[in-house]
């Protein structure tokens, strides 16, 4: 019998990524996004592909009921994987920004995701076998605004979870990729025109070193080799350093 993964964000980019390699995997799938025919078309492609089926969620996460929906359905079925992926940025400075907006970016990138991991975990436990990657970002590890500070949430509970289940056969992994070529950027409205080439991650690709980086144990994932030197450099450098050059990237964005 196949078993389930849920992808959050599941009908593009990183999302989309996903439930194609955990249907080649051998994995059914649970689609939650806002777009319903986008979700039907992309559960019709798993099934002509791979065979996989599909259970596809309407829900806005940044809602108290689309959060719950997805909620519900973790706590009442057994899910093998749980991929939170769905996430946005705000082009605007916070001291510019609407807050609700700003309320929004927290609900998707840190509420939705603590909540299905609070609720998949302990089925998880019991039956020691599981697999949860977050997708954060290399932005968790600079100073960017509530977006960069919403990444390093998820990243250090990742990092908290992978210790805390150390002793288990249960994968937590935190993915931080850079600039992937995605629709993020485009609805963020962001100035990515100046960024150079050999900068851009490929989706499928990231997506398929994140599983086998979380399959290997590892806490984190970091794709990319300019983005293993970048993440070094954040590590070894003053954090006032980092502070100004993480600013200065988002100003050059809006």
């Amino acid at each position: 019998m196949k078993k389930w993964a849920l992808v959050t964000g599941a009908t593009a980019g990183i999302g989309e990524s996903f439930t194609r390699l955990l249907a080649a995997q051998g994995f059914n799938l649970v689609l939650v996004a806002r777009d319903e025919a986008r979700l039907h078309e992309r559960a019709q492609g798993l099934k002509d592909k791979f065979g996989a089926e599909s259970v596809v969620i309407v829900a806005d996460l940044a809602t108290e009921s689309g959060c719950a929906k997805a909620e519900e359905f973790v706590k009442n079925n057994e899910i093998e994987v749980l991929i939170n992926n769905a996430g946005f940025g705000i082009n605007k400075a916070f001291t510019m920004s609407d807050l609700a907006k700003e309320e929004e970016v927290l609900k998707v990138l840190v509420r939705t995701p603590m909540r299905l991991m609070h609720v998949a975990l302990p089925g998880m436990k019991e039956r020691n076998s599981g697999t949860v990657i977050n997708v954060s970002s290399v932005a968790s590890f600079i100073a960017g605004g509530a977006y960069s500070a919403s990444k390093s949430y998820l990243t250090v509970l990742s990092e908290s979870m992978h210790t805390e289940l150390a002793a288990t056969k249960i994968k937590v992994s935190a993915l931080c990729p850079g600039f992937t070529r995605t629709e993020f950027h485009q609805r963020g409205r962001m100035k990515m025109a100046g960024l150079p080439e050999f900068m851009w991650l490929n989706s499928d690709r990231l997506v398929a070193q994140a599983w086998k980086d979380a399959q290997a144990g590892k806490a984190v994932s970091v794709p990319g080799w300019q983005y293993k030197l970048l993440v070094g450099f954040i590590t070894l450098a003053p954090r006032p350093l980092v502070r100004r050059v993480g600013m200065n990237l988002r100003v050059k964005q809006r």
